[in-house]
């Protein structure tokens, strides 16, 4: 099982370090991405998807011992797998956490350290969480309440977003149910 923080006053894993204007980024992208927090369904999307992007249904069944762990899991390591090789350029994330405290991520140095844990997941478990380069132009989005997972930009499309479809459900590309294109 992939550790999480549990304990926000523990310090910080390797990799991680807060992001002093956290507010700049939230702005940035509610501002691009006209990101409007919704808990119903009538809300949702609440951002608007950019080209390329594919979401994922990340609902578990609920009759399968396990199922949202592995889930979990199975996400976070494949999102860091994708960040660590299609970013080796600069492994450097930005990580919102709304409504808490926010990040930078190197994920090499986390990749490479022995069992560390992560504090702020990809896989939303109860706030938005979002993986972003600092431009705001490839990420992830994910919606703790819809229970999707947004991947957008080229590169994670191409990696995360194509081995996330092999497995997990796809329920909008380039913002448009899959139905509708």
């Amino acid at each position: 099982m992939m550790r999480h923080t549990l304990d926000f006053g523990s310090p910080l894993p390797p990799g991680w370090t807060t992001l002093d204007d956290q507010n700049r980024y939230w702005d940035q992208f509610t501002d691009r991405f006209r990101f409007r927090p919704g808990l119903t369904e009538s809300d949702w999307p609440t951002m608007a998807e950019p080209t390329p992007s594919i979401t994922f249904d990340l609902t578990a069944p609920a009759d399968i011992a396990g199922a949202w762990q592995s889930r979990f899991d199975a996400i976070n390591a494949e999102a860091l797998r994708c960040f660590v090789s299609d970013f080796p350029e600069d492994p450097m994330f930005v990580v919102l956490d709304w409504q808490h405290t926010c990040y930078r991520l190197d994920t090499a140095v986390h990749a490479a350290t022995p069992d560390t844990e992560w504090r702020v997941p990809v896989y939303p478990n109860g706030d938005y969480h979002l993986f972003l380069r600092d431009d705001l132009s490839e990420g992830t989005f994910g919606h703790p309440w819809e229970q999707t997972l947004c991947v957008f930009g080229e590169r994670p499309v191409g990696s995360l977003g194509r081995t996330l479809a092999t497995w997990l459900p796809v329920i909008r590309i380039d913002g448009r149910r899959p139905d509708a294109l």
